[in-house]
Order: structure tokens, then C-alpha cells, then sequence
């Protein structure tokens, strides 16, 4: 007789190819689901943290979640995140400038007055442990076809060696010959003329000259010029109406780029506030602030009131007097370059810089001497016209002098990225740039931030300009400068490119911040969002046990060149001293992060370190001191405030 199944067995033969039907259909996302539920189980073995380390989400507040472009740790242990108008007009419109203070310890937050748009400032830690801010936005970007109404620079021209004069925002100047009116939309102060006197008692004046950006009127085409005009400016009267007057060329609709303010502040890590000090000789957007031996703080380039980047005009804050004073001569930087103090008090280019300026100006890497201001330069750089958004890292320990610039792009919207790593030793007869082992992939604005262990983690980055066709690179990877080798971690877990950063932290850890893709999606049709989320990556040191303690009841306070015990149960493990100076992050620039190794002893109960006597290798302010035991893992830093050199 023929077999027949039974009605049971045929509904579950019937069941079972639907099923086999449906996992054929749904076999990506069930694969997909399948992956992510190992891949989480994976990350989260103990083998697997303490060789690739592991990233964890900050839990932010609606309320304190901001477009963080800057970053800077201060000695409280708190973290300074400033976002001012975040790169967002519509802030900018309603003057609506955020900052926050986040205490990593504690996971609380505060939000911060913030007094001017500080969005593209620049900032560098003082030797008392205020954070200088310097520089910001005074006009957003306008690109051609947006702008509405013709404008650009007015020269105002001062014929009277006896009287300077303010000009309010809002003057109106009136061409001779075009007969056309425009408005200036900040106020200017014109100096008095200079007035020569010469041997036989003949007196010469030469005017004197300042720049407003001004625009017409009324909207359209018919209210632009296109050649050189004289123009007379409203309300003078008597002489004035002869000794001031307006100069311009071409006020156009082109592209008008960002504008720079000259305000700077000092935020107050105890008080928690900004405070107003003289403003800068120069308005800065996207400077570079670098601390110098002696305390003081060198201004450099970016964009100035008119949209220019600065023409070489470098100036000097010192923070005794609280004035800002000009280098006598001048010398010219694209936008935020990578300048760090070296050994001898001299200045390094690395040739890393973000945004702004010509391609064929001030790129070249070399070692600038600010007194004589002679500039020799460095060759042997790879890839030299990809340094636009790379990152630069003194390595450590920072007494080796030895440089590092990784990845990069091509100037402004070029495609072009690198995997290079390039390495110079100051130290050498001849410093040179050498390859040293390439990048997880081609990117820009990778994050480097150097580790107490001595090894430098570099996260995150794009292929293309902002991000551009989803080219967000989620890998990470640790150099170690002793084997001049690097190897893989923990990938992070969301993409970071333009206006990201990281910090270290005083317990060990880096926190990543920011990024602002141009666009949402690989066919670039939508707009990017801000990435507000805020991760925190834990190295594999945290992962191999116990970690050695330091009494954070020695001296607050050392000298250079002094000697300072501190108390540990751990001392007979103990194989580093480090003093790590606390970062100062934006725009893939920070200049402010070395770390110098300490010689110590052991003693029975503790270990005393002496600090090096050159200001130079330790530039006075506030810094991380860490133990580091024979496993590698260092202990929680504790501050101490190193002395100026008087």
C-alpha cells in the first residue's frame, strides 16, 4: 500500500518550507541581526578589551547635548565643550552661543554664558590655569548665489596726523563717479596720518588706512560696481570731509567668506565663566594659539574682519599685563597651523593646517625662530600637498623631539587623502621627514592623542572632504613610537570627520566629540546632521587589573628643575613617571598635548620625581602627573601646577 503522510506531518512539512522559504528571503537581515548580536557578545569578552581596549556612550542630558567644536580638558578635571553658534547661521541670527562644563568624574554638566560667538576660536592653557580664548566668528560665509546684497572691502583713508576718528556701524559711503551708496556693518577706527618731519623742517604726511566690509543698499544686480571708486562718507563735516574717505575696488556678489573677531577671553575653570581681556591687534577665525616658554601665548593667522586670512601679522599675550603685543616681523600661515614649542624655544611647522589660505604660501614645514625670524625649513614630507586636515603629535616622551603627521587631504574640497604617517627627529644634524607605518586607511582629520603608556591612539577620519559620499572611516589603531609599529583596536562606534576631536582624560580614558558631515547619504542629496554623541574610549590598560595609586596629598606645586615625592603602595611596580599637559582640541589641531618622562626614584612608601629645567620642553601651567607600572597601565593622574621660570 502507498505511503501517506499523515495531516500532522504534512502541516509541518508545509511549515518547514515556508520557514526555509522565508530564512531564503530574509537571509541579509537575519545574517545581519546574527552578526551585530556576535559581534556585541565579541567587544564585550574580557580577552577581547584588554587587547583591543572598548568605547562605551556618554549619557548627555537633552538639555547639554551641543555641536561641540572645541574641546579642552582644565585642571579641575572638568572639560570645557564649546560649541558657540555651531556652525549654524540660524544661532548665529539669534545670537544663541552655547558652552558647556562637563565633569567626566561625576557625568554632570553646566551650561556656560557665553558672551560672543567663540565658534572657530582659537585656545591655549595658561600658567595659572585659565584657558585663553581667543578669536571667532563675525560673519558667516556667504556662497555665490546666496549673496543678496553687493558688498566687499572699503579702504577708509586718513589724511589728518592729529585726528583718528571711529566710524559707527551703519556709515554710508557714496561713490564719486558711480554715485552708488554703501553701508558698513561693523565700526572702524581709522588711526590719525603719519607725520614726517624732515631735516631742513619739510613735513610729509602719509595717510593712514583701515577695512570695513560693506554692502549696498537694496538688493540686485544694478547696485554693484566694477571698477576702483572714490567714495565720501556721510556725516563729516569741516575739514573731515576732505581728510576721510573711502576707497574700493570691485563690491560684487562673489563668495563671501567667514569673518574673524578681535575679542579674547580667559574661561575661569574655578569661577566657571569667561572673562574679558584687551582684544587682539588682529581679528582671527580658525587661529592658532601656542603657549611659549615664558608663559606668554602666540596668536597666528586665520581670517581676518573682512574675510582675509591674515597677512602674516602674528601677535603675543602676555598674560602679567593682559595686552597683546605684535612680533616685529611678519611671516604668513594658512589657517589653524600646526605650531608647537620645541626644546630650544623655537617654533615647528609640521605643515598641518585646516581651511583657509593660497595652496603655493606658507605650507612648507620648518623650524621658525621668532626673535631673528628666520624659517628653515624640513623636507622629505610624502604626500606634501595632502597636509590640509591632517593631524600632528609631538610623540612622546616629548625630550625625543620627535614629530608626527598623519593622514591628510588635498587644499579645500579636493578629494585627495592619505594613509601616510610622516616622522622627523629635531634632534638629527639634518631633520628630515620618513615614512613611518600607513594609517588604518586614506583619511582626513583623524584624532591622535597621546597615551601615559607612551603610545599615541589615533580614531576616526574621512576619505573625502567632510564626508563626502559616506566615506566616514570607524577604525582606530595604536602607534607605539619605541617599535615604530601600530596595530588595530575597538572600532568606534560612529563616524567623526570635520569639527571632531578627542581628549585625554585624567583617569586614562579619551573621550571623542563633534563631527559635521557635509551630506547624510552616500549620493550626497541630503544634508548633514551634527554628530552630537560624546563616546569614551577605555585603552586595554584599564583591562589588565589592579592599576597602581598615587596620594594625591603631595605637592601642589613644583618648580623646574625641583624634586617632589609622592606617596604609593605600589612603588616596587612603578617603571614611568609621565606629566602630561592637558589638550586644547578643534579643527584636527592640538598643539597644546606632550608628555615628558620624569626621572624618579623609589622610596619605601612613594616615588620622588624631578622635573627637567628647560621651560621650553615645560611650558609653565597645570599638568596630569601619572604612574605607569611594569604591565603598562598607568595610574589615575593627579594635578600639579608647574612654575613659571621668573
Amino acid at each position: 500500500m502507498k505511503y501517506r503522510p499523515s495531516r500532522r506531518t504534512r502541516r509541518f512539512g508545509f511549515g518547514a518550507a515556508a520557514v526555509i522559504v522565508l530564512a531564503g528571503m530574509n537571509g541579509p537581515a537575519v545574517y545581519r541581526f546574527s552578526s551585530h548580536k556576535y559581534r556585541a557578545y565579541k567587544i564585550n569578552q574580557p580577552e577581547y578589551k584588554a587587547k583591543n581596549g572598548h568605547w562605551d556612550v556618554v549619557n548627555v542630558p537633552e538639555e547639554y547635548r551641543i555641536n561641540t567644536i572645541h574641546a579642552a580638558l582644565l585642571h579641575t578635571g572638568k572639560v570645557l565643550l564649546l560649541a558657540g553658534s555651531g556652525n549654524n547661521a540660524k544661532n548665529f541670527a539669534a545670537k544663541s552661543f552655547r558652552s558647556v562644563l562637563w565633569d567626566p568624574a561625576r557625568n554632570t554638566y553646566t551650561n556656560i554664558p557665553t558672551p560672543q560667538d567663540l565658534f572657530c576660536s582659537g585656545h591655549s592653557q595658561l600658567p595659572d590655569g585659565k584657558l585663553l580664548v581667543a578669536g571667532g566668528t563675525q560673519r558667516y560665509e556667504k556662497l555665490k548665489g546666496d549673496v543678496e546684497k553687493a558688498g566687499g572691502l572699503m579702504f577708509v583713508h586718513n589724511e589728518d596726523p592729529d585726528k583718528p576718528k571711529t566710524l559707527p556701524a551703519g556709515t554710508r559711503f557714496t561713490g564719486k563717479k558711480n554715485g552708488k551708496t554703501f553701508v558698513s556693518k561693523d565700526p572702524i577706527l581709522v588711526p590719525r596720518a603719519k607725520k614726517t618731519t624732515h631735516r631742513k623742517g619739510k613735513v610729509t604726511v602719509t595717510a593712514s588706512t583701515a577695512r570695513v566690509y560693506v554692502e549696498a543698499l537694496r538688493k540686485g544686480p544694478k547696485y554693484q560696481t566694477g571698477t576702483e571708486d572714490y567714495y565720501r562718507i556721510a556725516g563729516l563735516k569741516g575739514k573731515d570731509r576732505q581728510n576721510f574717505y573711502g576707497i574700493a575696488q570691485k563690491l560684487s556678489f562673489d563668495k563671501k567668506d567667514f569673518q574673524g573677531i578681535k575679542q579674547a577671553y580667559e574661561f575661569d575653570p574655578v569661577a566657571e565663566r569667561y572673562i574679558p581681556i584687551d582684544p587682539m591687534n588682529e581679528a582671527r577665525w580658525y587661529p592658532t594659539l601656542t603657549a611659549l616658554q615664558d608663559g606668554k601665548v602666540l596668536a597666528v593667522s586665520g581670517l581676518d574682519e573682512i574675510g582675509q586670512v591674515v597677512p602674516g601679522k602674528n601677535e603675543v599675550y602676555d598674560p602679567r599685563t593682559g595686552t597683546w603685543k605684535y612680533l616685529p616681523k611678519q611671516r604668513f600661515f594658512p589657517t589653524y597651523p600646526a605650531l608647537f614649542l620645541t626644546d630650544k624655544g623655537r617654533i615647528f611647522y609640521t605643515g598641518s593646517n585646516a581651511g583657509y589660505g593660497p595652496a603655493d604660501k606658507g605650507r612648507t614645514p620648518g623650524v621658525w625662530d621668532l626673535k631673528s625670524n628666520t624659517f628653515r625649513e624640513v623636507p622629505g614630507m610624502s604626500d606634501a600637498d595632502a597636509l590640509e586636515t591632517s593631524m600632528s603629535v609631538l610623540l612622546p616622551p616629548a625630550q625625543d623631539q620627535r614629530y608626527m603627521v598623519l593622514g591628510g587631504g588635498g587644499v579645500g574640497e579636493d578629494p585627495k587623502s592619505t594613509a601616510k604617517t610622516r616622522i622627523v627627529d629635531l634632534h638629527d644634524d639634518e631633520p628630515r621627514f620618513r615614512n613611518g607605518p600607513d594609517l588604518y586607511a586614506k583619511v582626513r582629520y583623524p584624532s591622535s592623542v597621546i597615551l601615559p603608556d607612551d603610545t599615541v591612539l589615533t580614531t576616526n577620519g574621512s576619505g573625502d572632504y567632510r564626508g563626502r559620499s559616506d566615506t566616514n572611516v570607524l577604525k582606530a589603531e595604536l602607534y607605539d613610537p619605541k617599535t615604530n609599529t601600530a596595530r588595530r583596536v575597538a572600532d568606534p562606534l560612529v563616524g567623526r570627520n570635520y569639527h571632531s576631536g578627542a581628549l585625554l582624560l585624567p583617569d586614562g580614558r579619551v573621550m571623542t566629540f563633534g563631527s559635521d558631515s557635509l551630506f547624510g547619504d552616500k549620493a550626497n542629496t541630503t544634508p548633514g546632521t551634527f554628530q552630537q554623541q560624546i563616546d569614551l574610549y577605555s585603552p586595554p590598560y584599564l583591562f589588565h587589573g589592579s592599576r597602581p595609586e598615587l596620594d594625591g596629598t603631595g605637592p601642589k606645586v613644583v618648580k623646574l628643575g625641583a624634586k617632589a615625592t609622592y606617596r604609593t603602595a605600589d612603588a616596587s611596580e612603578i617603571v614611568k613617571m609621565r606629566l602630561i599637559r592637558p589638550g586644547s582640541f578643534t579643527h584636527v589641531t592640538n598643539v597644546e598635548q606632550r608628555s615628558i618622562a620624569l626621572d624618579f626614584r623609589r622610596t619605601k612608601d612613594g616615588v620622588t620625581v624631578r622635573l627637567p629645567k628647560e621651560s621650553s620642553l615645560v611650558p609653565p601651567g597645570w599638568y596630569m602627573l601619572s604612574a605607569v607600572d611594569d604591565r603598562g597601565t598607568p595610574s589615575k593622574a593627579v594635578w600639579v601646577k608647574v612654575r613659571a621660570k621668573k
